[in-house]
């Protein structure tokens, strides 16, 4: 029977009959999840739909190739898979919570449904959801294979190139600033001189260094459990199924994907998701430190360090006038402190591997795509609205520097550490620059003296 797409209609599956609302491509299974878990009303990721719509599109290629579905009803469901990803509207046809059974199962059957719906249309005979759309897998195989594609994809097309930007953009402003130096702070307290652009290659190369390891776990997450079926035996998929998925997923995407070594391993657990968010979490660990450390050199303008200028992007508060705020700064450490949330969440989902299959795989799914949009969007903000944009308070980073006592540590070698410190002690006390209490307390010369306590020689 054709789908009614104005009407509200019976229909039926092996728990009996349900009623559909008007105008949805979904059919039962969908329906019962719907009225099942009203619980948070946020849908699967769209980048994940997308992902699993891909997968189906494979496997129906795949079982035209392998003869296990006919021609006509394969090219049926290809097509009715191009129409979803070409038109982000029919995303409202996807409508089951996160919050769901364990399995995926749900979202797998929702998608289905749908296709199943839309091939039917193309054909103008009836596709089912399981037998055809489905043919050859299983939730257990397909939803975590949607969450390696679906996160290989984010992080290959959107992650990595905006953390190379911010590196980028770090590296350049360096280059801007570099030859401005600055008080060094360690424990908060002053410490010896330091360039502008040694402080921020730090910061860039803690970005290259997340993106090496991230690279890294993506070659984890390329390796896909599709073929495994109900528990990794394969059970109702010809071997030569996987085979011929994986060409075509990877020709789908333009990704290198990989049959796992082990299904079992991929299905019972999700060790390499666990592993992922692990490197996003260190990724959100590194942005804050670079996203506070603009905030301290921003501080003040009068009160607080005042080294630069971050640019003003909104009035600062809604009773102190003329008051700004590093408002990116701080958005950018909201989106750390989400994503060392989301990580502490998919460790403890990764722990319900219950023997053959893990039983929160959407929740991982949410979360980690969750992760990778945000410190995408985050990163690009930090780059574009922080790192370029800042100026640096020449005037007030001198006047620090003069009157910076711990310069007195370049005179250790000639005076000894004993000498230094109480120079050091009386230049605080006393609120003076260095070089002057040095030339009192020391047999230098004051022209010895700037040379040795000359800022930009001791960086």
């Amino acid at each position: 029977m054709m789908r009614n797409k104005t009407e509200s209609r019976l229909v039926s599956d092996s728990l009996g009959e349900i009623t559909l609302p008007p105008n949805v491509l979904y059919a039962a299974q969908t329906q019962r999840a719907i009225e099942n878990f009203p619980i948070s009303g946020r849908r699967m990721p769209q980048n994940f739909i997308q992902a699993l719509v891909l997968i189906k599109k494979a496997a129906a290629t795949a079982n035209i190739q392998i003869e296990q579905i006919p021609p006509n009803v394969g090219h049926a469901i290809i097509k009715a898979c191009d129409t979803l990803l070409n038109d982000p509207r029919l995303m409202e046809h996807f409508p089951v919570d996160i919050f769901q059974t364990g399995s995926g199962t749900s979202s797998n059957m929702n998608a289905n449904e749908v296709l199943a719906s839309l091939a039917s249309d193309i054909l103008k005979e009836p596709i089912d959801p399981n037998d055809h759309v489905n043919c050859s897998q299983s939730s257990n195989d397909v939803i975590p294979t949607a969450i390696h594609v679906s996160s290989a994809i984010a992080l290959n097309s959107d992650l990595i190139p905006a953390l190379n930007y911010l590196s980028s953009a770090i590296s350049k402003k360096a280059r801007q600033v570099g030859h401005f130096v600055k008080t060094g702070r360690t424990h908060l307290m002053d410490a010896m001189p330091i360039r502008f652009d040694q402080c921020m290659s730090g910061w860039a190369n803690q970005i290259d260094n997340n993106v090496f390891h991230l690279k890294t776990l993506q070659n984890s997450l390329q390796e896909l459990c599709q073929g495994g079926t109900a528990v990794g035996t394969g059970v109702n998929a010809p071997s030569e199924f996987a085979i011929q998925f994986i060409e075509n997923i990877s020709n789908l995407t333009n990704l290198n994907f990989t049959s796992a070594p082990n299904f079992f391993s991929q299905m019972g657990s999700q060790d390499v998701a666990v592993s992922v968010s692990g490197g996003l979490k260190t990724t959100a660990v590194s942005l804050m430190k670079i996203s506070n450390d603009l905030r301290w050199m921003n501080s003040g303008p009068l009160s607080g360090l005042g080294e630069i200028e971050l640019e003003p992007l909104q009035p600062g508060s809604s009773i102190m006038p003329g008051k700004v705020n590093p408002v990116i700064p701080e958005a950018a450490t909201m989106v750390s402190a989400q994503v060392i949330g989301n990580d502490s969440t998919i460790t403890i989902a990764g722990q319900s591997g219950n023997f053959e299959l893990n039983v929160m795989l959407p929740l991982i799914a949410s979360n980690l795509l969750d992760s990778i949009q945000l410190l995408t969007n985050v990163s690009h903000l930090l780059a574009d609205k922080a790192v370029t944009s800042f100026s640096v308070n020449q005037e007030k980073i001198e006047e620090t520097l003069a009157r910076n006592p711990i310069l007195v540590t370049a005179l250790n070698p000639i005076i000894g550490y004993a000498k230094s410190a109480e120079i050091a002690k009386q230049a605080y006390r006393e609120s003076r620059p260095i070089i002057e209490v040095a030339s009192e307390n020391t047999d230098l010369s004051k022209d010895e003296l700037i040379e040795l306590l000359n800022p930009k020689s001791l960086t």
